[in-house]
């Protein structure tokens, strides 16, 4: 009986929490990635060069690095209703304020100040996910969530190409009200937070005294299998670290690809960025959303995590790589590969620093796993562009990132292997770790 009244109150929690944590995610990522969208006309506009928007494209992760576990460790002790809610506040309003960075020296600031207002957003989001769900659930679950960024890029590119349309209105450029418009977007998504979310089961408007005790006895037990509590444990943890490189790796691929999606499907169509290509560009967001819906649902069905991702992140090196050789055809059909790999192997990787660690240990574990990941989305655009220099083509830089998913695919299967309970198809098991 306990463990049915379990299963229902995950579902109950799932039909609350996701929407939310998705809704947020979709914003998120909008705001972080728009310029990609507005690349050709904000630097025609500005006269910035291709290393300085390299450098403002990958600085929004400076900040994001520093202040990623710090701000998860606040979290932890502020909650997460009031933290999760200024976060979006405040990076909806410096989003929309990228609408008047109209010089190179405005740019940086503006992309700074944006990557330190939703460093505490994303890991909040890992963290609070392992407060409310169970681990045997958790891939499934974050794979909603990894939804966002796919739904963000297949809703979000016909908009943000709409929106770069509307150039001349009010005299402004297309790009101001892109930025302006979707800032705004997420400013609303935080008041909403205040009077939505809860803190913590204990806390849950939504759950009954018998629903909370049987979740709170679930997790409670999870916790005390974990292996450590303490900061100071995850940190000189040689498996923390090996997770953190691999995170970094796959950074490196995701915004490698994603800050110049636009401009190369607009090359491979022989057409300006616009209403048009931003269409096109949202087909492999297409493929990332079924991939990101079904590889981590696999793996809480199989109950086995390094393997799938290990693979995942293959699939992923692969397509990036065939992209910059093949046809224009095969190449979007590669880009689809790529983009659902590189998308699914996340929640499936994030199940890992949540099943070693517990407590404030794992408030700041994903900090600091993110940190790197952080790390890696500041270095991608510019490991792209110098690539692309060095060899004088415009290949080179999507073959180092090929090269690096490859990589990060081989220091995944390095890892010690980590298994979960399966689910079963009715009832469900607790989770075991091998």
């Amino acid at each position: 009986m306990a463990t049915t009244l379990l299963d229902r109150t995950v579902t109950k929690m799932r039909w609350r929490l996701i929407p939310f944590m998705l809704t947020l995610y979709v914003l998120a990522f909008l705001d972080r990635a728009n310029i990609g969208f507005a690349k050709q006309a904000y630097q025609l506009d500005t006269g910035l060069s291709n290393e300085a928007f390299a450098l403002g494209a990958g600085i929004f992760f400076v900040a994001y690095a520093c202040l990623g576990a710090p701000a998860n460790l606040l979290m932890k002790k502020f909650g997460a209703r009031k933290w999760i809610g200024v976060t979006t506040l405040l990076w909806g309003l410096l989003s929309a304020a990228m609408a008047y960075a109209d010089s190179e020296t405005k740019f940086l600031v503006v992309r700074t100040l944006l990557g330190a207002a939703e460093a505490g957003f994303f890991p909040g989001m890992i963290y609070l996910t392992s407060q409310w769900f169970p681990q045997r659930t958790r891939a499934s679950v974050m794979g909603l969530f990894y939804m966002g960024a796919p739904l963000a890029l297949t809703l979000g590119s016909p908009l943000s190409g709409a929106l770069l349309e509307l150039q001349g209105v009010g005299g402004h450029p297309g790009w101001f009200w892109m930025f302006v418009i979707e800032g705004l977007l997420a400013v609303a998504a935080g008041f909403w937070t205040f009077a939505y979310l809860d803190d913590s089961p204990e806390t849950a408007r939504f759950l009954s005294a018998e629903e909370k005790r049987t979740l709170l006895d679930q997790l409670h037990s999870e916790e005390s299998a974990k292996a450590t509590s303490r900061i100071a444990d995850a940190i000189r943890n040689p498996q923390v670290w090996h997770l953190a490189f691999i995170y970094m790796l796959i950074q490196i691929s995701v915004y490698g690809l994603i800050f110049f999606l636009p401009t190369q499907v607009g090359a491979l169509l022989g057409k300006k960025v616009g209403f048009e290509v931003s269409v096109v560009s949202a087909i492999p967001w297409i493929a990332a959303l079924a991939g990101t819906y079904f590889i981590p649902r696999y793996s809480d069905r199989v109950g086995e995590r390094r393997n799938i991702a290990a693979a995942t992140l293959l699939m992923a090196g692969l397509g990036i790589g065939v992209s910059a050789l093949a046809s224009p055809l095969v190449a979007m059909v590669a880009l689809c590969f790529a983009a659902a790999g590189f998308i699914a192997v996340q929640p499936v990787f994030w199940t890992m620093p949540t099943g070693l660690l517990s407590g404030t240990a794992l408030a700041a574990g994903i900090g600091f796993t993110n940190m790197f990941g952080a790390v890696g989305g500041f270095l991608a655009p510019l490991i792209r562009v110098k690539a692309d220099t060095l060899f004088g083509n415009q290949i080179a830089g999507l073959l180092t990132l090929a090269a690096l998913a490859v990589l990060g695919s081989v220091a995944i299967m390095a890892l010690k292997q980590v298994r979960a309970t399966p689910v079963a198809p009715a009832g469900g098991s607790r989770l075991a770790k091998t």
